[in-house]
């Protein structure tokens, strides 16, 4: 397997600003790699809210999240400020990949990048339901494969 390599913010479509934490902080002195995580959750959920095509409490599908994985390049300490960029890259009926780029400070280079699965499905039943119209549009203003 190929060693990955960090991307710059030019491949991402969207940015949120993440303010870093005291708390995020581990005993080595960096971000604990399980923030990263929550980075991830944080820049796609608000984007979909933001964008009034998620409805978190009343939506009739939900995404789901089935897979995440990071690589990290470059350690973040409190008090970074974190920009999170976000692109999809691989949008399916049911399914949305979603990739992600974690950007310290000012810097142009990822200082670590995963991505997040959703599987959209039925708030009720749990079965795979297709991406919402409204949703699959403003998806595909962030694709980039």
């Amino acid at each position: 397997m190929a060693k990955p390599v960090p991307h710059t913010r030019a491949a991402y479509r969207h940015f949120q600003t993440i303010t870093t934490r005291w708390l995020d902080n581990d005993a080595y002195g960096h971000v604990n790699n399980t923030v990263y995580y929550t980075w991830f959750d944080t820049v796609v959920n608000t984007f979909l809210i933001q964008n009034h095509v998620l409805d978190i409490h009343k939506g009739a599908s939900i995404g789901l999240v089935v897979e995440t994985h990071c690589n990290y390049f470059s350690p973040v300490t409190y008090p970074d400020e974190i920009h999170a960029g976000l692109r999809v890259g691989k949008l399916g009926n049911s399914s949305v990949d979603y990739e992600i780029g974690i950007f310290r400070n000012h810097d142009n280079i990822a200082c670590a990048q995963g991505h997040l699965v959703h599987v959209y499905v039925d708030r009720v039943t749990r079965k795979p339901a297709q991406v919402p119209p409204d949703m699959r549009k403003l998806l595909q203003s962030i694709f980039a494969p």
